[in-house]
Parts: C-alpha cells; sequence; structure tokens
C-alpha cells in the first residue's frame, strides 16, 4: 500500500499532482485507488477498485476540483479486505469537523480495538483497519484541543507497523510507526508545495526535491503556519524496517533511509554469486524486482547478463495480486521468454523470492520450453518461514513452501536444476545493517518486533487467542 499527500497552501490543481504521484506508487498496490481533496474544509473524494489510470478517467479527475491540499491512496486486498468498500482514503464527518485517513501497512491491534469499539457501540461498515484507526483518532479528537494532539494520543494505542496521512480541514498530518517499518518521506517543490509520499520515486514524479524521511515514532504537521515535528513517539521502540521493502516492494529508483534499493539489490545479488556458485552462460532475471539482482549476480559471478523474459506492461505484480487463483491466472500471460537468449544456454534465474512458490515451476518450465538446457534458481530473499503483520500478503504457514518442504524438495517441485536462497546472516550485508537503524526480518527468523494479533473467534466471545505463528 502506498500514500501519497500534498498540501499547497492555496487553492491549485491538487488532484492532478496526486493522480500522478499514485501512479508512481502503482507498485505498492493494485487493488484500489483514491483522492480526496479539501478546499477550505469542503472534502471532494473518489475512490473505487481498479489501478490508477481506470479509477480516475480525465472527467473523475476534473470532478475534484481545485484544492489548497489533497491525500491519496493506492491498496492491495489482503485476505478479507478485497473490494471497494475498503478503498482508501476514508472521509469521516464528526461533531468537530471532518477527517480523512490514508494509511499504509498494518496495525497488529486493529481486531482489539475494533471489538472494544464495537462493545462501545461503534459500527463499522469496511473490514478495513483504517477505519478502526479512524475513530480511535476521532474519538481523542473529542477531548483534544487539536487533531495534532489527537493522533499523538491515538500512536499510544495503535501498535504494528504503519505510515499514514490524516487530512483535517486546515491541517496535513504524516505518521510514521514508532518500530518505522515502512518508508515515508517528504520534499517540496520549487513553486512551495509540500509533497509526502511513501517512496521518494513519487517525489521525483512530480518535480519535488526530498528533504528528508520521518523518523520512526515521529508525526509532522504541514499548516498555514509552515511545518512541525512532534517526536514524542520518537526512540520508544528499536527501530525495524522492512528489509522487504529492499528486496521486492519498493521501486528501485527509491532511497530509504540513505541506501539506494538498486544497489541494496545487486548487492543481494553478488552475495547470492558467492553463497550458490554454477557452472552456467547466462544470468537471467525475473521482471521487474528480480532484474537488478541478477546484474549483481552476473557481475560478481562473472557469467554474461541476459535478457530472458520480456513482462506484459499490463499486468501488475503477482505476488500482491489478491488470491492465489488470480496470481497463476496472472503469472501465465505476465511473461513470455526470449528463445535467442535461451536456447541452448545453461541459464541462473534470478528472482527477488520464493513464498507460495505459485511461478517458480511455471518460469522453469518457460525457459527449459524455449531451449535451455539447464535453469538454475537463485532467490534474493532467504527461505520465507513466517506469516507478516506488519503489510505484507503472508497470512500464514500453510500458504509458504519453504514452511513445508525442504530446500530440495522445492528444487524437485519447480523441475529446477539447482536452488538456492540468500543466507539470512547475509541480510545485514545489503547495506542497511551498515547503518545505525535496524530492520524486521520476522518472515524469514519469527524474531517479531511487536506482539502477534490477537484473534477473536468471534465478535461476541470474550475468550481471545494470540494468532499462531
Amino acid at each position: 500500500m502506498g500514500v501519497f499527500g500534498i498540501f499547497a497552501g492555496e487553492k491549485t490543481n491538487v488532484a492532478s499532482s496526486v493522480y500522478y504521484g499514485l501512479y508512481a506508487l502503482q507498485h505498492r498496490g493494485q487493488e484500489s485507488a483514491g483522492i480526496v481533496v479539501n478546499d477550505d474544509g469542503v472534502f471532494t473524494s473518489y475512490n473505487d477498485s481498479g489501478i490508477v489510470n481506470d479509477v480516475f478517467t480525465k472527467d473523475r479527475l476534473e470532478g475534484l476540483g481545485q484544492g489548497n491540499m489533497a491525500i491519496g491512496h493506492v491498496r492491495y486486498g489482503t485476505l478479507g479486505t478485497k473490494g471497494r468498500i475498503n478503498a482508501e482514503p476514508i472521509v469521516i464527518n464528526h461533531v468537530k469537523g471532518k477527517l480523512a485517513i490514508a494509511t499504509a501497512g498494518g496495525i497488529v491491534n486493529a481486531s482489539e480495538l475494533k471489538r472494544e469499539l464495537e462493545l462501545q457501540g461503534m459500527i463499522f461498515h469496511t473490514t478495513n483497519a483504517a477505519e478502526v484507526v479512524s475513530y480511535v483518532i476521532t474519538k481523542e479528537r473529542i477531548s483534544s484541543s487539536s487533531i495534532e494532539e489527537a493522533v499523538v494520543r491515538s500512536m499510544e494505542r495503535i501498535d504494528g507497523g504503519f505510515c499514514m496521512l490524516l487530512m483535517s480541514p486546515q491541517k496535513m498530518i504524516a505518521v510514521r510507526d514508532k518500530h518505522g517499518f515502512h518508508p515515508i518521506c517528504y520534499g517540496q517543490r520549487e513553486s512551495g508545495e509540500y509533497v509526502i509520499a511513501s517512496e521518494s520515486c513519487a517525489l521525483d514524479s512530480v518535480g519535488a526535491t526530498f528533504i528528508r524521511e520521518l523518523d520512526p515514532g515521529e508525526i509532522i504537521v504541514f499548516s498555514s503556519k509552515g511545518i512541525e515535528s512532534i517526536r514524542d513517539h520518537c526512540g520508544k521502540a528499536r527501530e525495524s524496517l522492512c528489509v522487504f521493502e529492499y528486496i521486492y516492494t519498493a521501486r528501485p529508483d527509491s532511497t530509504i533511509s540513505g541506501l539506494s534499493v538498486h544497489e541494496a539489490r545487486a548487492r543481494a545479488g553478488a552475495l547470492l554469486a558467492a553463497a550458490h556458485p554454477v557452472e552456467a552462460d547466462v544470468v537471467v532475471g525475473v521482471p521487474d524486482s528480480g532484474l537488478d539482482a541478477a546484474i549483481g549476480y552476473a557481475n560478481a559471478s562473472g557469467i554474461p547478463y541476459g535478457i530472458g523474459l520480456i513482462k506484459n506492461k499490463y499486468i501488475g505484480r503477482t505476488f500482491i495480486a489478491p488470491g492465489q487463483d488470480v496470481r497463476e491466472d496472472k503469472v501465465k500471460i505476465k511473461l513470455n521468454p526470449v528463445r535467442s537468449t535461451l536456447n541452448g544456454k545453461r541459464v541462473v534465474l534470478v528472482d527477488d523470492s520464493i513464498v507460495r512458490g505459485t511461478t517458480c515451476a511455471k518460469l522453469v518450465g518457460l525457459l527449459k520450453n524455449a531451449g535451455a538446457v539447464e535453469v538454475h534458481i537463485r532467490s534474493s530473499a532467504p527461505p520465507f518461514l513466517n506469516p507478516c503483520y506488519y503489510g505484507t500478503d503472508i497470512d500464514s504457514k500453510e500458504s509458504l513452501i519453504a514452511c513445508n518442504h525442504t530446500i530440495e524438495e522445492i528444487r524437485q517441485m519447480t523441475g529446477a536444476d539447482s536452488i538456492g536462497f540468500l543466507r539470512l546472516e547475509d541480510l545485514s550485508k545489503l547495506g542497511v545493517g551498515s547503518s545505525s537503524r535496524g530492520f524486521c526480518t520476522a518472515c524469514f527468523d519469527g524474531i517479531y518486533p511487536t506482539k502477534p494479533p490477537v484473534i477473536y473467534k468471534n465478535k461476541y466471545d470474550t475468550k481471545i487467542s494470540e494468532n499462531k505463528k
């Protein structure tokens, strides 16, 4: 999921800027998109299922009108949260005014908070954690002197890996959780508008100059008075940036925590070449997030890099497609082999990760049908062994191929001639671990920075249990 916002201070075509920003963040979610425009306290919004350019036709974009600020969201539907009803941003009308909110990541105590609010009479219309967060903030707003005070107080109750953008009639607020799981940054255009985005590549798309990332736990308020940084929650937890941002989620032209995503992936490829060497004729990357690692593998091994797979640019990312059947259908039409690169060759196939094993066997079959005599799979991530509660759609061990099969069994199932994963200890060598910031590797090693979520048997049940790891 991705968020984007612009604070202009005066009336302008903010919707258009958010549209281009969301386009740059499309890789973070293709289930739905939405924009809310604030014209001096009058909120105009539209969201729907689909990718950005399908949701926002010219007429719909123009219908949002002009305003002095706006926020937008792209979303991928995790299990149980698909459909337009869960699209963001969410707009809330309450006794002290209005609030629009867009979130990215996962709220681990959303189930507990929702149950508490339901027992107090709250009615929920979605299965989206963003609605839970909006009610928590609204409750605090009733007894707070300002929206930012309400957000600060709410942060005491909300736990997980998330970033948020909020908009009141006069202010825009950017929030990063105290662990810093996911990135959020801001910049400024020459004309003065402030731009906030999940990734730095989205700032580039609208001509904004990067200023900095929010620190974990930081809240930044944009208003007519300028910028205010609130650091009440900073330093209250170990920093735990999601390492999967470098491996898969982020765009390679983004920079996170001062490290180029492209360079981190290329480094992963080089580490793979050292840990899992093989005699081969060509190194091929799986588009798009496997390409950088393939280049790193080729450079380190001395094996030539080649373009062996062409991606249909109109097909979205299969990992974040909602549902296994949809993922498998997309794989069938997503990639096509380049026979001249593969025919008669021993191929090293580098992918960003092997999570469910959806694509591996199909890719090996594609390459061998195109003439490859050997296919050696290399994954620039370690084996996934644990569910993620912080925004990545890995909900249970049952769906993780490495939990149910040995490495040799996975090799046999995929039809590969050999298979190799990035070593867990090599994650610290991607460049992330060289900084003072820590990062989350729970999906690989099971060490969670927060308590796992609590699951209720049903909404009336008083007994609760921790989600199984």
